[in-house]
């Protein structure tokens, strides 16, 4: 099921593992599992990552990034299929990707010597690239009807919904914003008008989708695998600066 309706969908070059996601949520829909169980399984999957590039394993490790990606896409996927949206699992599902995030990229510092500090401006020009396209994506979901559970602004804690506790929906709220309130404030700032101005065409949201995570995780295991290991790194750094350029062409629309 599609987070936007038909006529306003586009290429999203990070979405690649979305046509098996949907075959995990098919097979899963009449089953006790639930969108929780699979996000704890991408978990899993990026935790291995991480073991397998430390150890140097490269081939595993781009395999479990590739299925961390497919199993990311396959809890919403569930979460629609059963029509249960939470709250729970939209902050569990950030909070375990920017704590996944870290973990990738030290373990690339570890197996590649670079600069701690260069290694800590890519993590944050990771999460400053998604951040970035996930709020022009949301604005498009909400201007159009389409899934509503992530929200433009994230500034006070939602209420549960139905099937998920409270004091759940709290503490992972707090933790949400703890370790994404500096990138969500960050973004805002440089384009405080974009959730009332035109809609990105879809050509556009096209090029920004290679700053979602399921194409930054293709891109690292790409680069472990045609042994470029020492590229990770500054790869992020340099892309970072599209920011500002995607961001301009957003305004002059």
């Amino acid at each position: 099921m599609s987070k936007l309706p038909k006529a306003c969908k586009f290429i999203d070059l990070s979405d690649y593992g979305r046509p098996i996601a949907r075959v995990i949520s098919q097979s899963l829909k009449n089953t006790r599992f639930t969108a929780i169980h699979v996000t704890i399984w991408f978990i899993i999957s990026g935790l291995l990552a991480v073991f397998c590039i430390i150890k140097g394993y490269y081939i595993l490790a781009a395999f479990f990034l590739i299925l961390k990606s497919i199993l990311d896409a396959a809890d919403g996927e569930l979460a629609r299929l059963k029509n249960t949206p939470s709250y729970t699992g939209r902050y569990l599902d950030s909070v375990s990707d920017i704590i996944l995030n870290g973990f990738i990229l030290l373990a690339i510092w570890q197996i590649t010597n670079a600069n701690i500090w260069y290694t800590v401006i890519a993590f944050f020009g990771i999460q400053l690239q998604g951040t970035l396209y996930n709020y022009y994506y949301v604005i498009l979901r909400n201007r159009y009807n389409g899934d509503k559970t992530s929200r433009i602004f994230e500034d006070k804690t939602p209420t549960a919904l139905p099937g998920e506790t409270q004091a759940n929906v709290d503490i992972l709220f707090k933790l949400y914003k703890i370790l994404y309130g500096s990138f969500d404030k960050a973004i805002y700032m440089l384009d405080r008008n974009a959730s009332t101005g035109k809609i990105l065409p879809n050509w556009m949201m096209t090029m920004l989708s290679v700053f979602g995570l399921g194409f930054q995780l293709l891109m690292i295991a790409v680069l472990l695998v045609l042994g470029l290991k020492e590229y990770i790194i500054p790869y992020f750094i340099v892309t970072t600066l599209l920011i500002f350029g995607f961001i301009a062409i957003r305004k002059s629309l």
